[in-house]
């Protein structure tokens, strides 16, 4: 499973961090880091789900490994 974060669309709400923090942390001004692209555990995977729901900028996704971040399938 593969997550993607568009930080020009975040806004800093801290949702994912408070979620998924082994996931997710944020820079300076806020905005979204991903401490990682790919999610290896099933409990990650729900945990980084339902980081995805709650963000409130919907500046996250999260795809399945045979799909890209847009659910398209990989090249």
């Amino acid at each position: 499973m593969r997550i993607t974060a568009d930080s020009g669309r975040c806004i800093g709400a801290g949702q994912c961090v408070l979620t998924a923090p082994d996931l997710f942390d944020q820079d300076e001004d806020g905005i979204v880091v991903l401490l990682t692209d790919s999610v290896a555990t099933e409990a990650d995977a729900k945990l980084a789900k339902e980081a995805e729901h709650l963000c409130p900028a919907a500046a996250l996704r999260v795809a399945s490994g045979t799909d890209d971040a847009e659910g398209q399938p990989d090249a």
